[in-house]
């Protein structure tokens, strides 16, 4: 489906300018939010024995299998503009995220993909409970995603909001304001055609990468930058930097899965998936990289 036009056709009988719809088209990212429960057509499995290619074993760290997360079938899966997950096949999402949390390796998770036509069978390379959660099918929706720094929909809100935001961030609302006058009513409509969250999810696939994993990656390449001598970065410089350059980023990365783990010892535990643009449009699904965060 064209999302795009389909946001553009009812703003425009709003009497929005298609330039300013333009514009708005350029920040809105939708996700795929994956849930259990009985209505609509399944998409996928959560938990349980994934389907493996015949004679694959279990994706492991090297040493310990990965656990399971889930698995999708892309052909089920709505479409979403500018999001490039294959046409067809499976994905299946392994990970440790408590391995992933305490060492950030690029080991502790993988992301398999298996072309439609593959035969394959239940893998039985692992049956504890530890590493297969319990089994349910996952059904699709969309949701509308915005960056952090797009403020809230009411006046009292968007000012607390402002509080939160760096002045690099409240420049870029300012500007954003400024350049969108129709930007409560966009906003508004998206959330119509595409509404926040109802309820528990199991997962979202696609949409924007959590801020802190992008700017971990801005701190990475900027300091990389310093070392080889290509910049330099006065110490009271370093944060303006780096808030720029997490910005910059944003546009290249996506987040290709992103998810809570069950874990009694800590408050929240999530696991994520990240992929650059051009990665994921190429087919290249071995070069997404895990993340996860642990709050006690």
């Amino acid at each position: 489906m064209d999302h795009q036009g389909q946001l553009r056709r009812a703003a425009l009988a709003l009497g929005i300018p298609d330039d300013e719809v333009s514009r708005f088209i350029q920040h809105l990212r939708l996700s795929i939010r994956l849930s259990g429960g009985s209505g609509g057509v399944p998409v996928g499995q959560f938990g349980g024995l994934p389907r493996l290619p015949v004679g694959m074993d279990w994706p492991s760290d090297g040493v310990s299998p990965l656990p399971f997360i889930f698995s999708v079938d892309c052909a089920a899966l709505p479409r979403v503009d500018g999001f490039g997950l294959p046409a067809d096949g499976s994905l299946l999402f392994f990970l440790n995220h408590e391995q992933a949390a305490a060492t950030g390796e690029r080991r502790c998770g993988r992301v398999v993909y298996v072309p439609a036509g593959t035969d394959t069978e239940v893998a039985t390379g692992s049956t504890d409970d530890a590493f297969v959660g319990k089994q349910y099918d996952i059904v699709a929706t969309l949701r509308a995603e915005f960056p952090d720094w797009f403020g809230a929909d009411d006046e009292d809100e968007e000012d607390e909001d402002e509080d939160d935001l760096s002045p690099f961030q409240q420049q870029l609302a300012r500007d954003l304001e400024r350049d969108l006058p129709h930007l409560d009513e966009l906003c508004a409509l998206a959330n119509d055609l595409w509404p926040p969250d109802n309820g528990y999810a199991s997962a979202y696939i696609g949409g924007y990468a959590d801020e802190e994993v992008i700017k971990s990656f801005a701190e990475q390449t900027l300091a990389w930058r310093e070392k080889t001598g290509e910049i330099v970065i006065p110490v009271a410089k370093w944060y303006s930097h780096v808030e720029k350059e997490t910005h910059r980023l944003t546009s290249e990365w996506v987040s290709l899965a992103h998810f809570p783990v069950d874990n009694e010892l800590y408050y929240r535990s999530d696991g994520s998936f990240v992929i650059r643009h051009d990665d994921l449009a190429a087919g290249r699904l071995d070069e997404a990289l895990s993340v996860a965060e642990l709050i006690p």
